[in-house]
């Protein structure tokens, strides 16, 4: 049995004290968000913040973290209005969007901790794998959150979660399917 808290919320897992954190937030609490990549702790794709450190999730059993407070990416913003949310959708950093929720809470734990990070800084910290190749956008993305969390720069929103199509089109033109010529 582990106590942790949880996006917020206090969770008592009555799970082996060795299951990894991984699949206590997948299985138990159904935060699907954080991914499964590798299992060996290569890849990134399940990391996590735990009490202000990036995590990963697959290399941590709960009896070691016990009393510790976990934000997943549900956690980041309920909203999706997080700046680094904002800011990877500004950049179309998302592709296959896999690996997106751990590279977000990798850069939450960077930001948190440097506000106005450099290059180097973003590249030391983000060293997640994306098999689409999303790095070059990903720098910039995470130095306009910065920017954007520190009031310099605002990042428009893109559509909420479950708006209707057509209003998204509206509110994100790039949204709006292309007319298919008549033959």
């Amino acid at each position: 049995m582990a106590r942790l808290t949880v996006n917020n919320q206090p969770v008592e897992y009555r799970l082996d004290p060795e299951t990894p954190l991984l699949w206590a937030l997948r299985d138990a609490s159904n935060l699907t968000g954080t991914k499964y990549g590798c299992g060996s702790g290569d890849c990134g794709a399940c990391t996590v913040d735990v009490d202000g450190r990036a995590v990963l999730s697959c290399q941590v059993a709960i009896g070691r973290i016990e009393g510790s407070f976990v934000t997943t990416i549900e956690g980041l913003s309920r909203e999706r209005n997080h700046p680094l949310q904002l800011a990877f959708l500004a950049a179309n950093v998302t592709q296959c969007g896999f690996c997106i929720p751990g590279m977000l809470m990798a850069a939450s734990v960077l930001l948190n901790h440097r506000p106005d990070p450099s290059e180097a800084d973003i590249r030391g910290a983000i060293r997640n794998l994306c098999r689409c190749g999303v790095y070059p956008r990903l720098i910039e993305a995470i130095q306009r959150a910065g920017r954007a969390a520190r009031g310099e720069e605002t990042i428009p929103a893109g559509a909420r979660p479950g708006i209707d199509p057509a209003d998204a089109a509206r509110v994100v033109p790039a949204l709006v399917p292309p007319k298919l010529s008549q033959r």
